[in-house]
């Protein structure tokens, strides 16, 4: 039925996405959700770090389909299905759109390395041993999905790496925690 998130045994109900749902009208009247209020929602603050700013930065583009800058209801109820409920293959493809910053549909060393560091520094804050890894990580996933060896994943390379190599799904992982970060929410509510 529902799937759980990051090792969770939870699964979020539909009376808790409809609890969601309300919330975003209460909270956004505008129908909008911008990206200082997306941050806000996600715990990203002026205390967090840039990379963390950025890697906010990154989901919401990715879910602002019309990109016009903000997150209107259907964005939302299209991202919160997708973060909540959606099947892997679904989720590798949002991953790979986040992933794939100018948007030119292949991943490049670059735009991998630099979202590996953003991971790595949001899981491990900013341990230093990380830093020099990183390299030899983006290496790997490079030897491991990019199956032609034109220095390029593309989306299907992607899918199909990820979902062939346990180690390279882990790295790969856009998690952030959304089932157990959307039931913590609740359960704080006043």
């Amino acid at each position: 039925m529902g799937q759980t998130q990051s090792g969770a045994d939870k699964e979020v109900t539909l009376q808790d996405i409809q609890e969601l749902y309300r919330k975003f009208a209460s909270e956004c009247p505008s129908g909008n959700l911008h990206l200082h209020e997306f941050k806000r929602i996600f715990g990203i603050n002026s205390n967090s770090t840039e990379e963390e700013s950025a890697y906010m930065e990154n989901v919401f583009r990715s879910f602002d389909t019309n990109k016009d800058g903000k997150i209107d209801f259907m964005e939302y109820v299209a991202a919160l299905h997708l973060v909540l409920r959606g099947k892997l293959e679904d989720k590798l493809r949002w991953s790979f759109k986040v992933y794939d910053r100018d948007g030119n549909g292949c991943l490049d060393r670059q735009e991998v390395r630099q979202l590996l560091k953003i991971i790595y520094k949001i899981k491990m804050h900013n341990d230093p041993s990380v830093e020099g890894n990183i390299e030899d990580i983006c290496d790997r996933i490079f030897d491991l999905v990019d199956k032609n060896n034109d220095s390029q994943i593309s989306l299907e390379e992607f899918i199909e790496g990820a979902e062939k190599d346990p180690w390279v799904m882990d790295q790969l992982k856009l998690d952030i925690g959304a089932c157990d970060w959307f039931i913590d929410k609740q359960e704080k509510k006043p």
